[in-house]
């Protein structure tokens, strides 16, 4: 496979990589702090201003139609300096192209540049629950038609962004009469509507500069034409639209496995011991070896998946080859990176220690690894 980058791609490349060497990485622990949120939140708006809160997004709404490739360089380049604004981008994006893929024109017209312009500091997808993680379509949030409105009722959990949403893209059922998974509908809910309750952000291990939070419906009251797309077809709508987000997520994850090994590669280049340099040792170079073989396929997955996507050709089975492929592979790339820097690696001195945590949650949101491998498994043995 040869993949050759245009002008345009390789641009927006280079941007997010200036802006992450700039602007991200010298104040990545500065906006793990409560202080340094207002730090984070302006860094999404420059990135909108920039253009990428609407990277695969039609021009007519203020998006640059750079497609699927550049958007993955360009999360995985802002992932290298912090993946909780690189997470924060993904979502957006994704929720911006399930607007543009299924919403009418009074929907995308309203909602597309907001969200590309950054007056929505960001968007929310509202998928997961408490009961429906993996298994989505055991979702409990209902949506009650009365007239011309629908009433939302249920909680949202674990979404990224919940604070600080402009809309929220939100999954609930319809029609409790019908087979598990057929009677949910989609909509799309401004974050500020009467009814919405943001809980308190999550305490997590990683990427913690990233809100996540439960977002709780009481009695929220929508117009009917909040409805995304037909009434109960919404689940073929959450399963087609989070496998460009796992093209996100897999970027995101390639990102921060290249910048904990580079890091590491550096780090024993410079450390001596036994009277000479860490690298000289054969041990350490086949640790290196193996760990830049493996993110180097996982980038080609990755834009096999991209290129697919690109091109309107079935891209579901190889964004889930290449999320937990590349999940697992940046996974054990972090962790070797704090083996080769020994003590060093695990304090917050040094980068490690924070890439070590933000690369954990990969391998679980978007879609745990195992159920990667279901997906899978599930297009090698259909008929």
């Amino acid at each position: 496979m040869q993949i050759e980058f245009n002008e345009e791609e390789i641009m927006i490349q280079d941007t997010a990589k200036q802006f992450a060497e700039a602007e991200l990485k010298p104040n990545a622990e500065l906006v793990e702090q409560e202080s340094g949120k207002e730090l984070f939140l302006s860094n999404i708006k420059k990135l909108s201003e920039l253009g990428f809160m609407g990277i695969n997004i039609d021009s007519q709404y203020g998006g640059i139609e750079a497609g699927s490739v550049a958007f993955s360089l360009a999360i995985t380049e802002l992932a290298r300096g912090c993946s909780s604004t690189a997470v924060t981008t993904s979502v957006t994006n994704m929720v911006a192209e399930v607007i543009q893929a299924v919403g009418n024109e009074e929907q995308k017209s309203h909602y597309l540049p907001k969200i590309c312009s950054g007056e929505c500091f960001a968007a929310g997808f509202c998928l997961t629950e408490t009961v429906a993680g993996s298994d989505p379509a055991g979702m409990k949030t209902q949506a009650v038609k009365e007239g011309d409105e629908y009433v939302l009722n249920g909680t949202k959990t674990f979404i990224t962004s919940g604070d600080y949403a402009g809309v929220f893209v939100v999954w609930a059922v319809t029609d409790p009469s019908l087979p598990k998974g057929k009677g949910i509908s989609c909509f799309l809910v401004d974050g500020d509507t009467p009814g919405i309750t943001i809980a308190k952000a999550e305490e997590k291990m990683g990427q913690k500069a990233s809100s996540t939070n439960q977002v709780i419906f009481d009695n929220c009251r929508i117009s009917a034409s909040a409805l995304l797309g037909k009434e109960n077809q919404g689940f073929k709508i959450a399963v087609t639209e989070l496998a460009g987000g796992r093209i996100g997520i897999a970027s995101l994850a390639l990102g921060l496995g290249l910048e904990a090994i580079e890091y590491a590669k550096d780090y024993i280049k410079e450390r001596k011991q036994f009277g000479q340099s860490l690298s000289n040792f054969q041990g350490l170079q086949w640790m290196l070896s193996d760990r830049y073989t493996e993110l180097e396929a996982a980038r080609l997955l990755i834009m096999q998946a991209a290129v697919n996507k690109d091109n309107g050709l079935p891209f579901s089975t190889s964004a889930s080859m290449a999320k937990v492929f590349a999940s697992e592979k940046a996974n054990d790339a972090c962790y070797t990176a704090l083996q080769l820097l020994g003590g060093a690696g695990y304090i917050k001195e040094y980068p490690i220690e924070r890439l070590a945590r933000d690369v954990r949650i990969t391998t679980i949101y978007e879609g745990t690894s195992e159920i990667q491998r279901v997906i899978i498994a599930r297009d090698i043995l259909k008929d």
